[in-house]
């Protein structure tokens, strides 16, 4: 919304990038083991796209702990839980 003005509706570019990333999403081959994106080793993302998500995250992530406290924290067990997940991987492939 600060980058909006005061409409709480989506841009058309803004809304371009939730349809583009609903439908990443839906297929992902990781979809039910899938880690936090920026633990992830498959990039879902054309790179313009990864850009425009990255620049969003940035601004949004801090926000998101007062907005959705309880889904931001979620995101951050889900981000723990991704990197303990590939850290175990890692550790077993030099076994």
């Amino acid at each position: 919304m600060a980058h909006h003005g005061e409409s709480s509706a989506l841009c058309p570019a803004c809304n371009e990038l939730l349809d583009y990333s609903h439908m990443r999403i839906e297929r992902c081959p990781l979809l039910e083991s899938k880690p936090t994106c920026t633990k992830c080793w498959i990039h879902c993302y054309d790179l313009v796209r990864r850009e425009q998500v990255k620049k969003i995250m940035r601004y949004s992530g801090p926000r998101m702990i007062f907005r959705h406290p309880v889904l931001a924290v979620l995101h951050l067990i889900d981000e723990y839980q991704s990197w303990n997940h590939t850290r175990r991987e890692r550790s077993q492939s030099f076994i």
